[in-house]
């Protein structure tokens, strides 16, 4: 049999007009002389060039002035206690705009996407699904985010999408102080630090500390280590260690389009990235919202989990056990006989399934699948949760081939115990074509997430790490084909 595999003609590209407020740090020693020039400058003067910042970039944004004022506040400890409480409101905001830049989170590239039942049925008639597209979002120095928009899935699986908001935001965060000072003394001790690095960083902690204030600490605590790299290492190994939960929050009235997630801590600091969500139901038939992502910090990954109900407050938290290494892992959407499990790929070649009583801990891993078919023969991967159907758990996954070019492929394994492969396509179910085939990486495409619609597999894929296009292909065929390969 050959698969009816329908391209859709539509392709969400990266859009550079899109922008996010970011704190623009220049580092203590120039930000002091900056700020300096601010308050000599006379009243009036610093009136007209406030009043023209604002004039140019006020429409991009719902309060500029709440921006200014946010970014003023991370830079008023450079000034004395005298000088702070007497500066007028307008010097205020002169000096946060001076603090702040706009960055341009999906200018690069928009990719990576997975697609997930929205919680809201609301202006959905019979037959058609609103859903959730997410999607990597790269800009300047590569930095990930994770964004979003809204759409509806017709009666034929056409997708469209609702229009974009116009006010971009990062949200609000907030952290718990779950670390308690005289536990983390102790870790310290263990770490065999350099001299007096340990006693610098414990005389400025308080007994209970946020993963932001020990960012802080560290940033003055390290100042004394010369090598750049000994300093980048001891600050990893440290932060590492901490608590790195955070919770996001929008503003209720905020379009689902205008939500960023840009990355918050350390460990993420250069990307949010391949975030596979699944609409997860809990033995009690609760309903959450969950997504794996790699935590990327430049030089290391770290596997992470977003958890939301409404998609307008966000948990971000790590994940633990041996097992939780390496990219690509992705959640089934319920548990399978009382145990959460997951797909993972933790030796980069081959396919593995975990399973645990913890969502949050990960300590075992068995062999699940390995490369079969030349054109997965250098790895494979999962794109995107398990789906289930009355044949088996189907799971997308993409192989990598000959030229590096990566293809989707399907297999299918037993519903009681997803342990156990039932069947798998021997050519690729989806490979890029000629119009795919150029990018930021040539010949890939690839997904972090699939739906079942109208009797139809609806793909959401990436096109060589740029642009995002969509795919659907009838759902009883593909079954039929895993089982039955030619």
């Amino acid at each position: 049999m050959k698969l009816d595999v329908t391209r859709i003609k539509l392709r969400i590209n990266p859009d550079s007009r899109k922008v996010i407020p970011r704190f623009f740090n220049t580092g203590d020693t120039r930000s002091k002389e900056l700020i300096a020039k601010i308050l000599l400058m006379p009243e009036d003067v610093a009136d007209v060039l406030l009043q023209q910042v604002q004039d140019e970039f006020a429409s991009r944004y719902k309060s500029i002035q709440a921006i200014f004022l946010k970014h003023y506040d991370l830079v008023k400890h450079l000034m004395t206690a005298e000088v702070e409480t007497t500066l007028s409101n307008n010097k205020k905001l002169l000096v946060g705009s001076y603090f702040t830049m706009e960055y341009s989170n999906e200018a690069a590239a928009l990719f990576n996407p997975s697609i997930v039942e929205a919680p809201d049925q609301i202006g959905a008639t019979e037959g058609q699904k609103n859903v959730i597209v997410s999607f990597r979002a790269t800009g300047e120095s590569h930095i990930s985010s994770l964004v979003f928009k809204a759409a509806k899935l017709d009666e034929n699986a056409v997708i469209t999408f609702e229009p974009d908001g116009n006010f971009m935001t990062t949200g609000t965060v907030s952290q718990p102080k779950k670390d308690k000072k005289a536990e983390f003394a102790e870790l310290l001790l263990s770490m065999n630090l350099p001299e007096n690095v340990s006693s610098r960083i414990l005389t400025r902690l308080p007994d209970t500390f946020s993963y932001k204030e020990i960012e802080r600490v560290l940033k003055n605590a390290l100042k004394t280590i010369s090598s750049a790299t000994e300093k980048q290492k001891i600050k990893y190994d440290i932060l590492s260690m901490v608590n790195i939960n955070y919770q996001l929050d929008f503003p209720t009235g905020s379009l689902l389009s205008e939500r960023v997630i840009f990355p918050v801590t350390f460990t993420e600091k250069n990307g949010i990235e391949d975030a596979r969500f699944v609409k997860f139901i809990n033995d009690d038939g609760a309903v959450s919202y969950i997504a794996t992502y790699t935590a990327y910090d430049g030089n290391f990954i770290m596997p992470q989990l977003i958890e939301t109900k409404d998609f307008c407050r966000f948990r971000m938290s790590p994940l633990h056990g041996t097992a939780a290494i390496n990219k690509n892992l992705a959640l089934f959407p319920r548990k399978i006989n009382g145990m959460y499990a997951m797909v993972s790929r933790i030796d980069a070649v081959n396919n593995y399934i975990m399973f645990s009583d913890d969502l949050y801990t990960w300590d075992t891993a068995q062999l699940l699948q390995q490369p079969k078919y030349p054109w997965e023969y250098i790895q494979i991967g999962n794109c995107g949760a398990p789906i289930e159907t009355a044949k088996g758990w189907l799971l997308i996954t993409h192989g990598v081939g000959p030229m590096r070019k990566y293809c989707l492929g399907a297999s299918l394994f037993d519903i009681n115990d997803p342990g156990i492969e039932i069947g798998r396509l021997s050519q690729p179910l989806l490979l890029p074509n000629e119009d795919e085939r150029h990018g930021y990486v040539p010949n890939v495409v690839y997904s972090c997430g699939s739906i079942i619609h109208q009797d139809k597999l609806f793909i959401p894929y990436a096109v060589s790490d740029q642009a995002t296009s969509f795919a659907t292909v009838p759902l009883n065929d593909l079954l039929e084909e895993i089982l039955n390969p030619a």
